[in-house]
C-alpha cells in the first residue's frame, strides 16, 4: 500500500474531522465531537497553534491522523501527549498506524521530550495490543479525570 506522512495543512481539517467523528462513533460517543473545522483552523494553525497534526494520505485522501501536543510532567519533564492516533476503519492493519505513531516519537525524540504519552480504552483491546507491541506501558491501574464544560461552570460557582 502506497501512502505518506506529512504535516497536515488547514485545507485537511475536513477530513480530520470526518475522523475524529469517526472516532467518536467507534468509541460509543457519537455525539460528543463539540469542534468544527473552523474551530481546527483556528486552533492548530493559529498564531500560536495549541496541536500539531501528522496525516496519513494516499491518492484517495486522508486515512490516518495523529494529533498531538506539548505538556509538562512534574516527575520526568518535557512530554509530549497523543491526543488521537486514528486510522480509517477500513485501512487498519495495513501499517498506517505504525507509520503515524513512528513519526510521532521521532517528532517527540527531536524535542527531548522524556515521555510521551496516551490513553487507550480499557475494552478497546486490538490497540491495547498494538500499543504494547511497540513497548508502550499500558497503565491500567490509573484512571482519566475530565470536567466538562459544564462541571467547569459548576465548579466555578461553588468557589
Amino acid at each position: 500500500m502506497n501512502f505518506s506522512i506529512r504535516k497536515a495543512i488547514k485545507e485537511d481539517m475536513p477530513q480530520v474531522l470526518h475522523l475524529i467523528q469517526e472516532l467518536a462513533v467507534f468509541e460509543k460517543e457519537e455525539n460528543a465531537v463539540e469542534i468544527s473545522v473552523d474551530d481546527l483552523v483556528s486552533d492548530g494553525f493559529g498564531a500560536s497553534p495549541l496541536f500539531k497534526c501528522l496525516v496519513a494520505e494516499d491518492s484517495e485522501g486522508i486515512k490516518g491522523i495523529a494529533i498531538m501536543y506539548a505538556r509538562y510532567s512534574t516527575w520526568k519533564g518535557p512530554s509530549l501527549h497523543l491526543e488521537d492516533l486514528i486510522v480509517t476503519q477500513k485501512m487498519r492493519g495495513r501499517g498506517i498506524g505504525t507509520a503515524l505513531l513512528n513519526e510521532v516519537v521521532t517528532y517527540g525524540n527531536s524535542l527531548g521530550v522524556k515521555r510521551i504519552n496516551w490513553e487507550v480504552l480499557d475494552w478497546n483491546e486490538p490497540a491495547i495490543a498494538f500499543y504494547e507491541s511497540k513497548g508502550a506501558n499500558v497503565m491500567r491501574d490509573w484512571d482519566v479525570v475530565h470536567l466538562n464544560e459544564k462541571a467547569i461552570q459548576n465548579y466555578i460557582t461553588n468557589i
